[in-house]
């Protein structure tokens, strides 16, 4: 974790167009072999789900070299060159923010289009229960992760001052109860070294990948979790049921028109949605900005996340139009537009995971580790305790540790009507982030301290 700047080379592909390619071609071929009903594949994806691979294929390119998110600008000397503050300049492709700003909010809306709200909300109060377990698992799972890796290796979690490992952590629990904007609330109040807050940024993408990749393997097996868990599963049941028989009643072959009026739904949603987070963005960002107390004022720095804005529009908009004629579109494949937009956001999510840089900073990795399997390990307690079913497990977790970004991939793998669920707890977590990564960064410095 050194002041010392690794050089990200630049991928074999370096162009947006070529990147994409690859990808769209690598989804292709996945699905194309997971419809093969016999033989080898047949066999492999009652293992593994397609989504998992859809998600790891991008890893393996981008550890290959062949693809990257970003890379390092580089002098004729080839050193990395730095901005005004130091700080190296990156650049590369930015299919990820394509995926994430246009492609994600109108999968929402195309997904959420024929929503029962009422039978979403008849799931009942184990989804907020094990969302908040989820949050407890982060906020007590840093400090004995601490104190179980300073057994092993005390100068991991050392550090005074500005460096204290303990500050740059709290920076993980912001982002893994939150996201990006209580992240960097995080940041700010706790005044970590900047120039060795990219080593927490690696940790953060590294531990909570290799969860998220954990659980979407785990969504093939649900049903055999489900009855270790004894889990009653039947509002789930019932929920994707309904939406079955509805979609099954309005089906009908999509004509041109079809197609040119969903797209003309999901992405009209998308430009009025980045309208209204451009407006209110900046005007809480001023009225949080004037708010004396430091501390409530970054509890409440999500309100100024423009992303946080996108996508509470982009799901208002979407349960609204769920109670009108458009909902009817879902016959003529709406959600399967939005699984394609998920599928490619998922892809992208994937370039951004360097296999090989697992083992770069173990030590830090190792309590990332750690920390993560305290939140599973407490998941999982809890769901058997209350008898809840994988669904609740995977998206609640996920909510927290992945945000509004991939909560509703989750959500939506066990059914598209379900991704609903997945946004509806991220949102929470934006809420309930900033206060309880400032309590789990309490108990972070009390365990650094012992």
């Amino acid at each position: 974790m050194g002041e010392e700047i690794s050089i990200i080379a630049e991928p074999f592909l370096s162009k947006d167009t070529q990147a994409f390619g690859l990808l769209m071609l690598a989804l292709g071929l996945i699905f194309y072999s997971e419809s093969i009903k016999s033989g080898f594949w047949s066999k492999f994806y009652k293992i593994v789900p397609g989504l998992f691979i859809a998600y790891m294929v991008p890893a393996v390119f981008t550890t290959m070299g062949i693809i990257a998110p970003e890379w390092n600008v580089l002098n004729e000397l080839g050193e990395p060159m730095l901005d005004s503050k130091g700080e190296p300049i990156m650049t590369g492709g930015k299919l990820y923010f394509m995926a994430s700003r246009y492609l994600l909010p109108a999968a929402l809306v195309l997904m959420t289009l024929s929503i029962d709200l009422k039978a979403v909300f008849n799931l009942g109060w184990k989804a907020l229960v094990m969302f908040f377990t989820g949050t407890l698992g982060i906020v007590i799972g840093g400090p004995i992760a601490i104190l179980l890796i300073s057994m092993v290796s005390p100068e991991t979690v050392g550090g005074v001052g500005p460096d204290a490992v303990w500050r740059g952590l709290s920076t993980l629990a912001g982002s893994w109860i939150g996201g990006g904007a209580n992240q960097t609330a995080m940041l700010e109040i706790y005044g970590y070294n900047q120039k060795l807050y990219g080593g927490m940024v690696f940790v953060d993408i590294v531990v909570a990948n290799i969860w998220m990749a954990i659980l979407l393997i785990g969504i093939g097996k649900s049903d055999k979790i489900d009855k270790w868990l004894n889990a009653d599963n039947s509002s789930i049941e019932e929920l994707k049921e309904k939406m079955s028989k509805f979609s099954e009643g309005v089906k009908r072959t999509p004509t041109l028109t079809d197609m040119m009026i969903i797209a003309a739904i999901g992405f009209g949603t998308v430009s009025f949605a980045h309208i209204g987070s451009g407006f209110l963005a900046p005007f809480f960002g001023d009225l949080v900005a004037g708010i004396e107390s430091i501390t409530t004022r970054n509890m409440f720095t999500f309100l100024s996340s423009s992303f946080f804005w996108m996508i509470s529009i982009s799901t208002i908009i979407a349960v609204l139009l769920s109670f009108t004629k458009a909902k009817n579109y879902e016959g003529a494949g709406a959600s399967k537009f939005g699984s394609v937009f998920i599928y490619i956001l998922v892809a992208t999510i994937g370039m951004k995971m360097d296999l090989a840089m697992i083992f770069d900073n173990v030590g830090l990795i190792a309590i990332g580790l750690v920390w993560m399997t305290i939140h599973a390990g407490l998941l999982i307690l809890v769901a058997k305790l209350i008898k809840a079913p994988y669904f609740f497990l995977a998206v609640g977790s996920q909510a927290n540790v992945g945000g509004a970004a991939s909560a509703p991939i989750v959500a939506s793998a066990f059914h598209p009507s379900l991704a609903t669920v997945g946004v509806l707890l991220a949102v929470v977590g934006y809420a309930v982030g900033t206060v309880a990564a400032i309590a789990c960064t309490i108990l972070l410095e009390l365990a650094a301290a012992s």
